[in-house]
Parts: C-alpha cells; sequence; structure tokens
C-alpha cells in the first residue's frame, strides 16, 4: 500500500554545507523516487510550517552543528522532537548525529576546532565523539578518508556485505552505544573497522538506531549517502584519487546499506536503483502553426545568433531555438527508439548534475505539431483536439492554450518562465508550458523536488493589466484556479461529477482518501497551485503553476485511484485541454466582473473549511472559526469564539503569505 506520509525533507538551512546538501539529495532521490518527494527545506520551514503530518523522514546532512543549534534551539527542536515521539524517523548523517546525540564533544583540546556541549534533541541518550579519525578540517578534504564499516550481524535482513568503505571526514563514535539498554533502546548497526583516535567506551559504534517514543533515529558518524562518482577531484591531496578509488570498489555495497538503513528507518525504498533523468528536447507548437512563427518573430529582439545557432540568454537559464525542419533531435530521436522511460544520463554516470548550465534545446515546430514518436508521454493530436472541443462548449474560453510547449523532462515549467523574464516577456496570456518530468518542481517558499511521470503539470502565463489590480486583485487568480480545476475534473466525462475533490485554503487541491472509509472524512493532497508574478510593460506578469496527480500510481493518491467501475481513463491530455478552457472563461468572467457573489458560491461550493474551528498561534491561541474569504482582497476571515462556541463578533483577516494554515489540527502560525 502506498506510503501516507510521503515527504523526505532534508535540510538544508544554516550550518550545513552545499556538499553534504548535494549528496544527501542525490542518493535519498535515487533510493526513494517515486515512492516519496525528497524536499530541501531551510530553517524556516522547520519553523513556521506544518510539515510533520505528511513527513515520512527528516533530514539532518552534515556540517558544522552549531548553526543548527543556533537556529533549531527551543521551538525547532520541540518540533523535530515532537515529529519523531509521534512516530516520524530522523536521519543524522555526521553533524546531524552530533546534533541529535544528548551531548557532543568534538575535537577536544584541539582549541580551534573544539566543540563540546549537550544538545537538545538527545535521541542517542550519550556521548558523539569525535573525529574518529585525526586530521579534520573545515572546508577541505585533506582530513577525508574511506573508513571501514564493519556492519553488525543480525541487523538487517537483508544479505549486505559484511565490510564496506564509506566516506569519512570528522564524524564521531558513538560512546558505550552498545550497553545502552531499555527504555533507551539503542542498535548498533555498524562499526569502524579500524582504530578510532577517540575514546569510543565499550565499542566503536558507527551507526546507531535510536528507538524514540513511537518513532526512530537513526544516526552516523561516516557519509554512506556520499557517492564516490559526485566526489570533486582534488589535485592538492596526492592520495585523494586512491580515497575515490577505494570508494568505487565499494559503491555498491555502500548504496545497498543505506537502502536498508532507509528500510529500517520504515521507508520504502525503490525495486531498482532510480537513475536521475536528463533534460529532453523542449516541443513549441501552436493549434495554428502560424502562431509559431509570429512567436519566433517577437523573440527575434532577444535572439543572439552564435557558432550557426539562436540563443536566448535569459537571466537563469539559457535556451537554443531551432526549427523542426533541422530534423528530429538526436535525443528525441534515441528516446523514441529505446522507450520513453530511458532517461540515463549520457555517460552512464551517476554523479549530480548541475541543470543550471545544461542550454536548453527549444525545437519550434512551424508546420505541424510534433509526433507521438518524438513525444511518447503526450498526444499533441489528442490534446488539440480536446482543446478544440472544450473552447467550443467554455463560453469566453478561445485562445489560452492554443500555444503550446512541452518537455518531456524538464527543470521546472515555473522556473524556466519565471525565472527568465527576457524569454517570458514575450509571451502571450493564455501560453501554457507542460512536462511530464519536473527535476526541480517548484513549490511554496524554496521547495524544490522530482515530480515523476503520471502527474499533470503545467504553468500557464497571464498577463493582468494594472489598472485592474485594484479592482480585480490578482490574488483571486490562485481562487478562481482552484475552481477551474475541480470543475474540470468533475465535468471530464460520466462517472467523473461525484468525484470527492476539496479545496483547501489558499491553494491544496485534496480529496477524500479511497484507501480509508468514507466515513472518516479523512482527506489527502492530489494537487497544489504556485502563482508566480512579475511586472513588465503596464502588466503584472503571472505565472500559474499547476500540479495534479492524475494517473500516476506513485508518491500518492491520484484522480485515476477515485474512479468508479466503468468510467472512462483519465487522459493528461484531455484534462490540461479541459482544465485550461474552463480557467479562460473564470477569468474572462473575473475580468468583466470581479470576485462576484456567484464566483465565491462556487469556490465555497468545493472548500473545506466552512465554519471550520481553528486556533490562531499569532493571539495567545484564542479559539476561532472560519468565515470565508473576503471578496476585496482575498484574505482568510476568522470570528473569535467563546468558551461556548459562539461568535464574539471579534473578527480577523489573514494573509496566506503570512500565516500557515494546518487544516489537520486546525492551527493557523503567522510565519515569522
Amino acid at each position: 500500500m502506498t506510503p501516507t506520509r510521503l515527504n523526505v525533507l532534508v535540510y538544508t538551512g544554516t550550518g550545513t554545507t552545499s556538499e553534504s546538501v548535494r549528496q544527501c539529495m542525490h542518493s535519498l532521490r535515487r533510493l526513494l523516487s517515486p515512492n516519496y518527494a525528497v524536499i530541501p527545506v531551510s530553517e524556516s520551514v522547520i519553523l513556521k510550517e506544518p510539515w510533520a503530518p505528511t513527513c515520512a523522514l527528516l533530514v539532518v546532512p552534515g556540517g558544522a552543528d552549531l548553526g543548527y543549534c543556533r537556529v533549531l534551539n527551543g521551538e525547532g527542536n520541540r518540533r523535530i522532537s515532537e515529529f519523531v515521539r509521534r512516530g516520524g524517523a530522523y536521519l543524522g548523517l555526521c553533524a546531524g548525529a552530533y546534533y541529535g546525540s544528548s551531548r557532543c564533544e568534538f575535537e577536544v583540546g584541539n582549541k580551534p576546532l573544539e566543540v563540546v556541549g549537550s544538545r537538545e534533541l538527545g535521541f542517542f541518550p550519550g556521548t558523539c565523539r569525535g573525529g574518529a579519525f585525526q586530521g579534520f578540517e573545515y572546508h577541505s578534504e585533506r582530513g577525508a578518508r574511506a573508513a571501514v564499516l564493519r556492519v553488525t550481524e543480525g541487523a538487517f535482513r537483508e544479505n549486505l556485505a559484511e565490510t564496506f568503505a564509506s566516506y569519512y571526514n570528522g564524524g564521531g563514535v558513538f560512546v558505550d552505544a552498545g550497553k545502552i539498554t531499555a527504555p533507551n533502546e539503542v542498535e548498533v548497526l555498524a562499526s569502524y573497522e579500524d582504530d578510532v583516535d577517540v575514546d569510543g567506551g565499550h565499542g566503536k559504534a558507527a551507526l546507531v538506531l535510536c528507538r524514540v517514543g513511537h518513532g526512530l533515529a537513526l544516526l552516523s558518524g561516516p557519509h554512506p549517502e556520499f557517492a564516490p562518482a559526485n566526489l570533486s577531484p582534488q589535485p592538492g591531496i596526492p592520495e585523494y584519487a586512491d580515497l575515490v578509488s577505494r570508494l568505487q570498489e565499494d559503491d555498491d555495497a555502500r548504496f545497498n546499506f543505506l537502502g536498508a538503513c532507509l528500510g529500517k528507518l520504515g521507508l520504502e525504498v525503490s525495486a531498482e536503483n532510480a537513475a536521475l533523468p536528463t533534460l529532453s528536447d523542449i516541443h513549441l507548437s501552436a493549434v495554428d502553426s502560424s502562431h509559431v512563427s509570429e512567436l519566433l518573430c517577437a523573440w527575434a529582439d532577444v535572439i543572439d545568433k552564435e557558432n550557426n545557432g539562436e540563443y536566448i540568454k535569459g537571466e537563469g537559464d539559457t535556451f537554443r531555438i531551432q526549427s523542426d525542419q533541422d530534423g528530429l533531435p538526436v535525443r528525441d530521436l534515441l528516446r523514441a527508439l529505446h522507450g520513453a522511460g530511458d532517461h540515463h544520463h549520457p555517460t552512464g554516470e551517476t554523479g549530480i548534475i548541475d541543470y543550471s548550465t545544461i542550454t536548453k534545446h527549444i525545437v519550434a515546430h512551424e508546420n505541424a505539431p510534433p509526433t507521438t514518436e518524438m513525444t511518447p508521454r503526450f498526444n499533441h493530436g489528442l490534446y488539440y483536439s480536446s482543446l478544440d472541443r472544450f473552447q467550443r462548449i467554455e463560453e469566453g474560453a478561445e485562445t489560452w492554450g492554443n500555444v503550446f510547449m512541452y518537455g518531456d523532462v524538464v527543470t521546472s515549467t515555473n522556473s524556466l518562465l519565471e525565472k527568465n523574464p527576457k524569454f517570458m516577456a514575450k509571451l502571450p496570456t493564455g501560453f501554457t508550458f507542460s512536462a511530464s518530468t519536473q527535476v526541480a518542481g517548484r513549490g511554496r517558499g524554496t521547495n524544490v523536488w522530482l515530480a515523476p511521470p503520471g502527474g499533470l503539470m503545467f504553468s500557464t502565463i497571464i498577463n493582468h493589466p494594472a489598472y485592474l489590480a485594484a479592482s480585480r486583485p490578482v490574488v483571486f487568480i490562485q481562487y478562481i484556479a482552484a475552481i477551474a480545476i475541480v470543475e474540470a475534473i468533475q465535468s471530464y466525462d460520466v462517472g467523473y461529477e461525484n468525484l470527492p475533490i476539496k479545496l483547501k485554503w489558499p491553494n491544496d487541491i485534496y480529496a477524500l482518501d479511497p484507501t480509508k472509509p468514507a466515513s472518516s472524512k479523512t482527506y489527502v493532497k492530489i494537487g497544489g497551485i504556485l502563482s508566480q508574478c512579475g511586472y513588465s510593460d503596464g502588466s503584472y506578469q503571472i505565472v500559474l503553476g499547476i500540479g495534479i496527480n492524475a494517473i500516476n500510481p506513485r508518491p500518492t493518491t491520484s484522480i485515476s485511484d477515485l474512479l468508479p467501475p466503468g468510467a472512462s481513463p483519465l487522459r493528461i491530455e484531455t484534462l490540461l485541454a479541459r482544465i485550461l478552457a474552463r480557467l479562460e472563461s473564470l477569468h474572462a468572467q473575473f475580468r468583466r466582473e470581479g470576485f462576484t457573489e456567484k464566483l465565491e458560491r462556487r469556490y465555497y461550493r468545493h472548500w473545506l473549511h466552512t465554519g471550520q474551528a481553528i486556533s490562531l498561534e499569532a493571539e495567545g491561541g484564542v479559539g476561532a472559526r472560519v468565515l470565508g474569504i473576503t471578496r476585496d482582497w482575498g484574505m482568510l476571515e476568522v470570528e473569535e469564539m467563546d468558551a461556548e462556541g459562539r461568535g464574539t463578533g471579534k473578527t480577523w483577516t489573514l494573509q496566506s503569505d503570512e500565516n500557515s494554515f494546518d487544516f489537520w489540527t486546525g492551527l493557523v502560525r503567522r510565519k515569522r
């Protein structure tokens, strides 16, 4: 059964090193995709957002744990500890392991490096002492080594190598770990094979699994998440090449061991090693191919000609523009020959890919849309015919989606538009960009993750005139988008009209969990909306990003899971066309009339919050109930309740950008 907690959160805030974060994200995505979304989060998310209910694992990687203490001591650690004790899982790597112990003793007596003190989390009820091996230097590989680990006999169900080499740089040993008994149950998973340079007490424990309340914490002194393919050459360290070579010899054993560790934490590890996908070509087409030529002409003043190629050098990315008349691009030809699922790194390696440095190729189809051989995961013919059908039945729907861009694998449809104003400035309202896989999908705040195939992911440009900003505030765009999504799904075909899909303020799409009894009223997230706004030439230019779990079997519930017997199968192309037609019609109505009472009723028909009892943390935990959203500026309006649950008449209006709303606990928390 699909796990109910679907996010693996990797702390990337104060104290972490970029290399530790990159290695951690890389290995976890290879092991856990597509069963989980591996998402980087800052300290602000830990402190402000309601992350715990959907989190399967919180990871604190390497760095310097004093930085963690500085920003997370107190409230942050309280939330982390509560998450674990209530059944969550914590993975601390190197500095994250020191941080997860009751006491940290690092380089005692070495004054420039010495760090000694108690730690609040205390998952390991003892001391983590290091460095286990001498020679550590901050921001250097001089102290790195290939530490041989011995796996504790009987600790894993998997058939693992008895010993293997793991990257090590400054980690600790868990003092007397083998002697700790209940109620603080600690299991030693692996020990250092070589003698350590500090007193480890009884044993040389390198990795420990600690039971904490109903949850688990796995702490590791070395770095089993570091892949040798991702280590950078160090010409100034003569022995470093031998270190990498030694790690490479044992890389399969290391990778299997890390997967087994994640299994010990209760995670469902992927059956196959998930190679990270490479970027595909992006196909630009239109219902009328002349619109492609018109857009190319509009881009003329921002196109640079170099090395027999035409480029748009955007602020965040570089795009190469080529015509379909040049022939089927090599990358797509290989993909068509070997199957849509073949997205391995072109060198066959599994190293970290810096997608920001890769030129994005846009193939302009000036004669006809791409064939299914070019885009096996997306049928352009079905999309355009569906769009024409829905535009005929939706009042005011005429142009949105007519000019369309699609990539099988892209970084992020939202980011490629929003982060490149030079590229985006020439795009018309309704221009839509969709992808089957996103390797850096965008969410609220700084959330980024890999979005696997099977989801409907797209971004649409909306140019909103500045003179309408007062009477037609931009904030309502996300509300009309939410209406459009639910109504489009429920009007998709016969059998869809009663699908139990709802809206969570301000921009999430939920559905009744089909794995739970309907009477339990248990909801699961199936989609979200991200609205990003800029200003250009007298208009607010909105990039409206929408992601919906449509037909994907993992990592969570999709629309297909909700369908009754006999309902027609959902097609991504048709659903995209249905949403765009309904969204254009609603936007036209909004521009004419504003967010009227009629639109308001359509919104409330689907949302989860009418009369919901909540607590306002910023007001001392005062009890309140949800009234609705204000029609002037789209804020959440709540009314104070007395001890008997009666309204007092005192109201507050809350902005989504300043408050987070935990629907499950009814807690509204002000963002710091």
